[in-house]
């Protein structure tokens, strides 16, 4: 005897208010959860979408500047400007540094 991942036409209770026929307006989220649990079952699909638990990951940052990687070059940046080792590109300066002092 093989078991049924579910309860089978035989085994299904029926509403005893409706005729012995088919249900007048059928339960199409029962139909659609035992149409993948056959899915399932024969291999088609890998996993029931609706039993997969949701993530636990962080959740990535929407906006790079609320990075510490982001707010560690800007500290960086700040510095190296304070310090006269960059500065805009102007007439006087026209073109970057050709090096850095990074001693």
């Amino acid at each position: 005897m093989t078991q049924e991942p579910f309860e089978t036409s035989e085994n299904a209770r029926r509403d005893r208010r409706e005729h012995g026929g088919a249900p007048q307006s059928p339960d199409d989220d029962e139909l659609a959860r035992r149409t993948e649990e056959e899915r399932v079952a024969a291999g088609v699909d890998d996993y029931d979408p609706d039993e997969v638990p949701p993530a636990t990951d962080d959740p990535v940052p929407t906006d790079v500047r609320d990075t510490d990687e982001y707010q560690e070059a800007e500290a960086e940046r700040r510095r190296e400007e304070s310090e006269g080792e960059i500065y805009p590109i102007t007439d006087r300066h026209p073109f970057p540094p050709s090096h850095y002092d990074r001693s």
